[in-house]
């Protein structure tokens, strides 16, 4: 399988540094790197962003996580393997990934309270620029027809 074109935000100028630039933000927000890696993965699974769940999968890996528990993320309200934040960001993560799924309230106040049992304000901010970034990434690699494996840059 062969992509489209290249990663779109390589070719504007300007726009790989945007991204960069959130994505260091993201990272500096105080939600522990797993559980971004969490987040991306589940925002990716849902969208059936092949190259995202390749790449998420890795970094998972390298931040720590096992196989028992990066093979159960889909599953994760059935999974005893889960902290109560990771799935408080979990839920988040579902909500706003699937925004269309809902009339009126998309993000419930249930979920967004339960989040906010477990992250601050900046650490809520990091979560939800992370799951906004990831199904940014997702849509522009349903676009271009990115196939897992490639890396970018």
């Amino acid at each position: 399988m062969e992509a489209r074109m290249a990663n779109p935000a390589e070719l504007l100028p300007g726009a790989a540094d945007g991204v960069a630039a959130l994505v260091k933000a993201v990272s500096r927000g105080g939600v522990p790197k797993a559980t971004l890696e969490l987040v991306h993965l589940r925002a990716s699974q849902i969208n059936g962003c092949s190259a995202c769940i390749h790449q998420g999968v890795a970094a998972a890996k390298k931040a720590g996580e096992t196989d028992e528990r990066l093979g159960l993320v889909a599953a994760w309200r059935e999974a005893p393997f889960f902290s109560d934040a990771e799935r408080a960001a979990l839920a988040l993560t579902e909500a706003v990934t699937r925004v269309a799924d809902r009339s009126g309230d998309a993000v419930s106040d249930e979920v967004w309270e339960a989040a906010a049992e477990h992250f601050d304000d900046e650490q809520l901010a990091a979560l939800t620029l992370m799951i906004a970034l990831t199904n940014m990434f997702n849509r522009i690699n349903a676009a271009i027809r990115e196939p897992a494996g490639r890396t970018w840059g």
